[in-house]
């Protein structure tokens, strides 16, 4: 019996060891694996360190790769875009000429026509002017060879100096001067010398729709009225050519309806924007700066508005009362005030200011 129990105690002694030996070599390796994956890395950090390389910076190496894929598809579907816009807006011109204006002739008063042909014309003329001299103006870039103008930075991407309100466009690939944002439908960045031919023939645009919208609204409502009995038992006779006529009228208001409240929305926007002085990336831009200096119990002055009447002044160009006639309310190709390059005083502006750092 003793001898039994001497011999399952020594079996047992024997597992226990086998055991904690077991238990060492695979606290051994577990050891090991993690001395290996600390020296890996501090190997790899050791190679990719940078004393600047942040979460941000992180991030914008990972989505690298989207990037690259939004900006070239972009810059493809710009010349869609546009060629897209010239399409509607031109159907557009097409029914009101082949379908609305017989009918203004002749059911209109006399008024009524003058009306609708002069302010017609002129919204059909300043939307063209604008959007045309819109895509084709270049925004402006930085000069590429030395020059005397200040920068504040230096562009990460062009390696080269980068002046006040200068902003990389990474679908144009250059900086552009005062840089607002790249736009599809224009398929060209708005910036300092095209920005004011954007906001205008996004606000003409918005115009002419809702002119549209409003004009056309009794005949939309017969026209539709008039689709729905297309349907009945049995159907009413009508020929092609009213059907073409009721569908365009139809066709027209729900596009110019639409278009009126999306551009509509974009072009209050901008125009809050351009009241405050600032564009769409400054906006950002400031609204950080706006809440640092909050915490530190600081005012937040953005250096470059002048007041909301100054601001839209500077925007439009208008020096004198007659420039609201010749330089607003009908096409012009006069320069924005400066060169993008520095912001000096504006004209309708004269008191000094207290200098401060650009953003």
């Amino acid at each position: 019996m003793r001898s039994r129990q001497r011999a399952f105690s020594a079996v047992m002694r024997l597992f226990l060891k086998c055991l904690r030996v077991g238990r060492r070599r695979r606290f051994r390796l577990v050891r090991q694996a993690q001395q290996l994956w600390r020296y890996g890395h501090l190997c790899l950090r050791s190679l990719l360190y940078n004393s600047f390389t942040n979460s941000d910076v992180l991030l914008d190496s990972l989505f690298e790769p989207i990037y690259w894929l939004v900006d070239h598809v972009t810059r493809w579907f710009g010349v869609v875009f546009v060629a897209l816009v010239i399409t509607l807006t031109s159907s557009i011109v097409v029914i009101v000429y082949i379908c609305l204006l017989p009918l203004i002739l002749q059911t209109y008063p006399l008024g009524w026509i003058c009306w609708h042909l002069t302010y017609g014309h002129w919204n059909l003329l300043m939307i063209v002017f604008h959007y045309s001299m819109a895509i084709t103006t270049p925004p402006g870039h930085p000069p590429q060879a030395k020059s005397n103008a200040v920068a504040v930075s230096i562009c990460r991407k062009c390696i080269s100096p980068k002046p006040a309100r200068t902003h990389h466009c990474s679908i144009c690939n250059r900086c552009v001067l005062k840089m607002d944002h790249h736009c599809p439908w224009l398929n060209n960045c708005v910036g300092h010398y095209n920005h004011r031919y954007f906001f205008s023939f996004c606000l003409f645009m918005t115009m002419g729709c809702m002119y549209c919208s409003i004009s056309g609204w009794a005949m939309f409502r017969e026209a539709y009225a008039t689709i729905e009995t297309y349907y009945q038992t049995p159907p009413p006779t009508f020929s092609f050519r009213q059907r073409a006529f009721h569908k365009s009228i139809v066709y027209l208001w729900v596009l110019c309806s639409s278009v009126a409240l999306a551009l509509g929305a974009l072009t209050l926007w901008h125009a809050a924007l351009i009241t405050r002085g600032e564009t769409s990336i400054e906006r950002h831009i400031n609204k950080k700066e706006r809440q640092r200096l909050q915490k530190k119990g600081q005012v937040f002055q953005n250096p470059y508005s002048h007041g909301a009447w100054a601001n839209w002044k500077v925007f439009l160009g208008v020096d004198t009362h007659s420039h609201w006639i010749t330089r607003v309310l009908l096409p012009s190709t006069h320069l924005p005030h400066g060169t993008g390059l520095s912001w000096e005083l504006p004209l309708c502006r004269t008191e000094p200011r207290a200098p401060l750092l650009a953003l």
